[in-house]
């Protein structure tokens, strides 16, 4: 489907100052010392003015017409908005400069009764928001360009193309000024008069771009639309025939595009780790709600718990008349990634769909699992699990007691009464005094001398008057000089 818009920028200024509707305006900007326009509202048109036109000529025809500065780069920025917009109607939609979009519909528009129907409901939906289009559905890219400007049908019968520009005028095809004012000299004035020549002799005559615009209108050379935004391998998409404003209705379509994604996904040994559901307001806009799952998954109801608590999120105002069910990243899902880990009472599936859950709830960043690395210092010893299943390269020290919490940092303390090798009597830390009752240790760890050179800590396990553990270093020796206390981890 090809979208013309033949009054974009007025139409857009129409829409932010209802004030000009009807009024006989331009929008124009200064160029080589002269103030030319650059595109003209209805009204304008009837007097025969024209883009282009230098603005003085034209004031001096039609003294009441208003001058509206151009504003720099709004026609691409509008073409992109309306083409994003479009992505509701089918996920391949593209700008077509300068002053259209491209549309793939293949696929797409029995869900709006036919190609009748879903021409027309987009060509109504275009006139509430205030702009003035002009489209057409044909087989290819050229053709339905062709018919949307020249034509006066707005949808090609399949394999159709030929016929159809047989009466449509050369510029139809897109072709540059001077091959089409030498088809004009040589009286050339209907593609009939010339779409019959063999390729050869055109090229002969007007160069390369005539036989391959023709080409491309008949099909036998491909063109390609550019989507806007990439397109999602996997995707569901379900229209409603009335607005959908309640909580109820939006669970009924997200279950209907869960069940429709999830079979597909096993279909092909397959499952998702993030899907976005799209929800198109009747005013344009686009709301959505995302989720991830720490594992590939296609369990249905375990999904819908993801999305189910951020549904509330969604503001339907007068209603969403199309939902789309995205997973941007998928992967296969095998028997030895059903477990989390190697241990027995975690090899459960429902345990990552309990972290799925979780995560959804507080944030994706709030659920962290660690693995033991190869290394002295405590906190250089855990990493993070990539994905959650990740299996460890070793096994974790069970000989020596460490923290529940282990600080990603240690933390400088100041500390009094302390007498060689043996821990703080009192500490204090971020304000806070400490009277140690018990201690444990030392425990001396080293750095690794192939990573970088640094003193030995001593590690101690102090308890407060309250029963609090902490688990406390020095950095070095004692030698005299008062060394560096340090907090590292907190004890259950």
């Amino acid at each position: 489907m090809s979208i013309s818009f033949p009054y974009l920028l007025t139409d857009y200024l129409v829409r932010k100052q209802p004030e000009l509707q009807g009024v006989p305006f331009v929008l124009a900007s200064r160029q080589r010392g002269r103030i030319v326009i650059d595109a003209v509202s209805a009204p304008v048109v009837k007097k025969g003015i024209r883009a282009g036109m230098v603005l003085a000529d034209c004031k001096a025809l039609f003294p009441e017409l208003i001058m509206v500065e151009t504003e720099i780069g709004r026609t691409e920025k509008l073409l992109q908005a309306l083409a994003e917009w479009c992505i509701m109607y089918t996920p391949i939609a593209g700008v077509d400069l300068p002053d259209g979009l491209m549309l793939d519909i293949s696929g797409c528009t029995h869900l709006w009764g036919g190609e009748v129907a879903y021409l027309e409901h987009i060509k109504n939906k275009l006139k509430d928001y205030g702009y003035t289009t002009t489209l057409a559905i044909a087989d290819t890219i050229a053709t339905a360009w062709a018919a949307a400007r020249f034509g006066t049908d707005t949808i090609i019968a399949s394999s159709g193309q030929y016929a159809a520009l047989q009466t449509l005028p050369p510029a139809a095809l897109r072709l540059d000024a001077t091959i089409l004012a030498r088809l004009k000299k040589l009286g050339m004035r209907r593609i009939s008069s010339f779409i019959d020549i063999p390729a050869s002799a055109l090229r002969r005559r007007f160069g390369a771009e005539l036989p391959k615009r023709i080409a491309q209108a008949l099909g036998t050379e491909l063109e390609w639309i550019t989507p806007v935004q990439p397109i999602a391998p996997y995707q569901e998409r379900l229209t409603s025939m009335e607005p959908i404003i309640s909580a109820e209705g939006i669970t009924i379509a997200l279950q209907q595009l869960l069940e429709a994604l999830c079979l597909r996904l096993e279909a092909e040994g397959l499952g998702l780790r993030n899907a976005v559901l799209k929800c198109y307001r009747i005013d344009g806009e686009v709301q959505q709600i995302t989720i991830g799952t720490g594992h590939p998954s296609r369990n249905i109801p375990h999904l819908f718990k993801l999305f189910e608590h951020k549904i509330a999120t969604l503001q339907p105002d007068m209603g969403f008349e199309v939902f789309a069910l995205e997973a941007p990243k998928v992967e296969p899902v095998t028997h030895e990634q059903a477990a989390l880990w190697h241990a027995a009472s975690q090899n459960d599936r429902k345990v990552a769909e309990l972290l799925d859950r979780v995560a959804a709830k507080i944030g994706s960043g709030a659920v962290s699992r660690y693995l033991p690395s190869q290394h002295h210092w405590p906190e250089r010893s855990v990493t993070p699990a990539a994905p959650v299943w990740q299996k460890p390269d070793s096994n974790w020290h069970t000989d020596l007691p460490r923290p529940v919490h282990l600080l990603p940092y240690p933390e400088v303390i100041v500390v009094t009464a302390v007498l060689p090798d043996y821990p703080p009597l009192l500490f204090r830390h971020k304000g806070t005094r400490y009277t140690v009752v018990k201690a444990d240790g030392p425990e001396r760890i080293e750095q690794e001398w192939w990573l970088s050179d640094g003193l030995y800590r001593d590690y101690y396990i102090v308890e407060d008057e309250n029963g609090a553990r902490y688990w406390l270093f020095r950095s070095g020796p004692y030698d005299g000089d008062q060394p560096q206390w340090f907090l590292h981890g907190y004890f259950a």
